[in-house]
C-alpha cells in the first residue's frame, strides 16, 4: 500500500471519523483504527494523524504499548487524566482497561 491510500479522501475521512468516535477515556492503537475501518495499517494510519488529527480526539490514538506519539507525551498525558482514562504506574496506558471496544456507547 503505497502513496494512493495516504492520499485518498475516504481513507483520510474513515481514520478521522473512527477517532471522533472513541469515548472519553477509551483509546484504540493505530492499528485498531486500521482494523475498525478495514483499510490501512498502523503506519498508514499514524501518517493521517499526524497531517490530519489537529481537530479530533487525536490522544485516543496511541502506540500498542500504550504510549502516546513523540513530542505529544505531555500534552495526551494532560488529556488521559481530564478524561479518567486508566494508567499505569509508568504513565502509560493501561491498554486491557482503556482499549475500546468499537461499540457505539451513549455519552
Amino acid at each position: 500500500m503505497s502513496g494512493g491510500l495516504l492520499s485518498s479522501e475516504e481513507f483520510i475521512e474513515a481514520v478521522l471519523g473512527a477517532v471522533e468516535a472513541i469515548p472519553p477515556g477509551k483509546v484504540l492503537a493505530y492499528g485498531d483504527v486500521a482494523e475498525l475501518i478495514c483499510m490501512g495499517g498502523p503506519r498508514s494510519v499514524g501518517k493521517v494523524m499526524s497531517g490530519h488529527g489537529a481537530g479530533v480526539p487525536w490522544w485516543r490514538v496511541i502506540r500498542a504499548d500504550g504510549s502516546a506519539a513523540s513530542g505529544l507525551e505531555v500534552r495526551a498525558r494532560r488529556e488521559w487524566l481530564a478524561e479518567g482514562t486508566p494508567l499505569r504506574p509508568t504513565g502509560k496506558v493501561d491498554m486491557r482497561r482503556a482499549r475500546w471496544d468499537g461499540r457505539p456507547h451513549n455519552g
